[in-house]
């Protein structure tokens, strides 16, 4: 026995050993990568002129030039002079290797250029659109979208993209919320770790991996009124504990590259804000990559009234940015700002060093051309796994919010009438910025239930209504290829056609919403409904009697209040990707059991906006389960209470899920707590849930949320299954940001809750002492 006991001890020993000695050889090899990596940019520095170095910081678009040109165009030039340091928009290994071949084989000192793009939800292979795709809850699924994304944008050149897009967002209006994760920062936080992780891998040499950029730093999701590019106006407290986490998370996994956002911070843009890039991004968090402008974010300072584009470019690159998109202001002013004493040979050293270390890491020094070959272009792009994947991501992101009597699934031979103006469009179903997809070969919903069905059932198409009833507002939302063609007969008439199609069929198949391009970047919204031309046309579709399923296109949380009351069912498909039309039909066949849960509130209408679920209590709170009370913090025309809450989202079959259990109720400093529930599947299909913790910290130094999201799992059973669920928490989940800024716990009571939304939990307690 004790020579057992010898060899065992010996052997975890030798294990131990053995963990160690290679985390120290790692650790040494990831030192010596540094050093070397230091050695070689000081060294290239130490040959750069001034202007060279300003020439780094010039990020560039219009590319394309080079590759048309004969020879000697302005842009063709610059590169050769060294005046540039990356384009981005410019793809395909053909046009990259040309304009790499100025830059390595033409300027002086053979910089390589770096090659950027909007990846945000897919290459070729486009996936649902962020905010879809965070209601999948699946960070996995995430993770594996980004690592196809990487792959297919650096077989076609690419080595940088401007994703992933983590601000948070509690108002819809904001046209952007629909390429961030919702309201949430905890899970906002597990979703940037994702997709940075999927972008970058482990070895950003490899050749599949491309950098990551965080955007937009900072804030930028809580515009004044949800105008997008609006003054952004909140206490350090909020900015703490609800809005930089995401982006810290993201920095903490990896990430290579930063891009400023528009809005200011403490009435300083970000573009120029030292404390945001210097004080919080560099020296607390320790960031190590490089911080990118958006695009002319250092031009559209002048606007602000922070000077002309000489002193706003001074001022961008005193507070600690290192590379500016597309306005030239680094190229054309810096130097006189350096004669003048107003920038530093430092400053302009640091950002250099930062864009050739960018650079260094992808292996451009070693490989300039490494992105540039022609035959994974063939092979890696739009394959039949990656086309897969994407249908697979869309039908978890679909969210089911309403299905009385189980009208849905349907059966495959039924008789169904598809209207609507979203029922037969290609272009519409990638969704917002996806400038790379193939609108060609997307899937619509006709096609993908014509697809499903075959000679089984008949599908009877209506167009049932225009976009909008508004000809110039339609083309606002239809831009970048999006159009849809108009139907010019009068209104009641494309409506009775609906009609007669319905008449004919067993049950109706509504495709209404939005545009694709109706949510994204300068698209705000002040009215959040479903376009009133599109809701008379749902309530024609509704008086015949016939059972309609309802399939929401939406970028952003809308109010559905109408749609909730009187449609018997209805899907919230989002824009959901290449493959969306066939996604559509394997959630309303039941092929797939639907398991999308909300990742933002939606409201009852707009004027409760901003609505999240984490808000605080007022010193007046309203009772739980009560509507109205005078000289309660409430509404006289409506209830506290959103349409659907965070965490929604409903299933073919039930879940059951019990009160938590606590292994202990008392947790220590350095300790930990299980919490645990049986989750039972109780109806007669497999399915998948999302199993969610929140707490509350009862008494703080500050006023604390109502509810804070923990920890989530999402997990399958078979029909009539019961699984365990164990959450750990320990006092990491339960500190904050008190008014020091200090991050931290406080003893005393907490409720913990778990269920599947905010608004479905079973409560149990425990207390942290110290």
């Amino acid at each position: 026995m004790k020579l057992l006991k010898y060899i065992l001890t010996f052997g975890v020993l030798t294990a131990v050993t053995a963990c160690v000695q290679q985390k120290q050889i790692a650790s040494k090899t990831a030192i010596a990568s540094t050093s070397k990596m230091d050695i070689f940019i000081a060294d290239l520095m130490s040959k750069m002129t001034v202007e060279e170095k300003i020439g780094q910081l010039n990020l560039l678009t219009g590319g394309e030039a080079i590759t048309g040109s004969t020879g000697n165009s302005d842009l063709e030039n610059k590169v050769k002079r060294g005046e540039v340091g990356g384009f981005f928009s410019l793809t395909t290994p053909e046009r990259v290797r040309k304009a790499q071949d100025l830059a390595v084989n033409y300027s002086r000192l053979k910089i390589p250029l770096i090659f950027g793009l909007d990846v945000i939800h897919g290459y070729k292979t486009t996936f649902p659109i962020p905010l879809a795709m965070s209601a999948t809850w699946d960070m996995e699924l995430i993770k594996k979208t980004a690592q196809i994304a990487a792959e297919e944008a650096a077989a076609d050149g690419i080595n940088w993209t401007f994703s992933p897009m983590v601000d948070i967002s509690r108002d819809p209006r904001w046209g952007r919320f629909s390429e961030g994760s919702g309201e949430d920062p905890f899970l906002g936080s597990e979703i940037a770790r994702a997709m940075v992780k999927g972008y970058q891998g482990d070895d950003l040499t490899k050749i599949n991996t491309i950098m990551a950029c965080v955007k937009h730093f900072a804030l930028y999701g809580a515009g004044e009124g949800g105008r997008d590019y609006n003054t952004v106006d909140m206490s350090k407290v909020r900015m703490y504990n609800e809005y930089l986490a995401p982006y810290k998370a993201a920095i903490d996994a990896g990430a290579g590259s930063v891009m400023t956002s528009f809005n200011e911070i403490d009435g300083v843009p970000a573009t120029a804000n030292k404390w945001l890039v210097t004080d919080l991004l560099r020296n607390q968090w320790q960031f190590k990559g490089f911080v990118v402008t958006d695009y002319t974010g250092i031009n559209e300072m002048v606007d602000h009234g922070f000077g002309n584009l000489q002193q706003v470019s001074a001022l961008s690159l005193n507070a600690g940015v290192d590379m500016d998109m597309v306005g030239e202001g680094f190229l054309t002013t810096l130097k006189k700002s350096l004669n003048e004493n107003k920038v530093s040979k430092e400053e302009i050293d640091r950002a250099c060093r930062y864009v050739l270390e960018a650079k260094y890491k992808l292996g451009l020094f070693e490989d300039p051309f490494k992105y540039c070959n022609d035959e994974r272009a063939r092979t890696k792009i739009f394959t039949k796994e990656n086309i897969a994947a994407s249908r697979e991501a869309a039908t978890k992101s679909f969210v089911l919010l309403r299905n009385e009597n189980n009208l849905l699934p349907l059966k495959k031979t039924a008789k169904i009438a598809l209207v609507g103006p979203l029922a037969d469009s290609k272009v519409n179903m990638p969704g917002t910025w996806s400038v790379s997809t193939d609108l060609s070969k997307a899937i619509s919903v006709k096609q993908g239930l014509e697809e499903a069905v075959g000679n089984k059932a008949q599908i009877i198409y209506a167009l049932g209504s225009n976009l909008l009833e508004d000809i110039e507002y339609q083309k606002r939302a239809t831009m970048f290829g999006r159009d849809m063609i108009r139907d010019n007969r009068a209104e009641e008439t494309i409506i009775q056609e609906a009609v007669d199609a319905a008449l004919k069929a067993d049950i109706v198949v509504a495709a209404l919403g939005e545009s694709s391009e109706m949510s994204g970047e300068s698209s705000s919204r002040s009215d959040i409904q479903i376009p009133a031309i599109q809701k008379r046309l749902l309530a024609a579709l509704l008086k015949t009697g016939k059972p309609v399923v309802l399939l929401v296109f939406n970028g952003r949380p809308l109010d559905l209040t109408y749609e909730s009351k009187n449609v018997p069912a209805i899907l919230n498909v989002w824009f959901g990707g290449t493959e969306t039309g066939h996604a559509i039909a394997d959630v309303l066949f039941g092929d797939v059991n639907p398991s999308g849960k909300l990742s933002a509130t939606f409201p009852q209408n707009v004027g409760q906006v901003p609505l999240y679920y984490n808000h605080k209590n007022t010193g007046r709170p309203l009772e739980e389960g009560k509507w109205f009370t005078k000289f309660k913090s409430n509404y006289l025309d409506v209830s506290n209470d959103p349409l659907y809450p965070f965490g929604f989202g409903l299933s073919y079959t039930t879940f059951e899920i019990s009160a938590p259990v606590l292994n202990q109720t008392t947790l220590g400093a350095n300790g930990s707590i299980s919490v645990t529930v049986k989750v039972k599947n109780a109806g007669n299909r497999d399915g998948e849930e999302v199993v969610q913790l929140y707490i509350r910290d009862l008494v703080g130094s500050i006023t604390r949320p109502v509810k804070e999201l923990k920890g989530f799992q999402k997990i399958a059973l078979k029909a009539g299954e019961t699984k365990e669920v164990t959450f750990k928490l320990t006092e990491e989940h339960l500190k904050f940001y008190n008014s020091n800024l200090e991050f931290v716990s406080e003893p005393g009571d907490f409720k913990v809750f778990v269920g599947n939304s905010v608004a479905n939990v079973k409560e149990a307690s425990f207390k942290l002492v110290k």
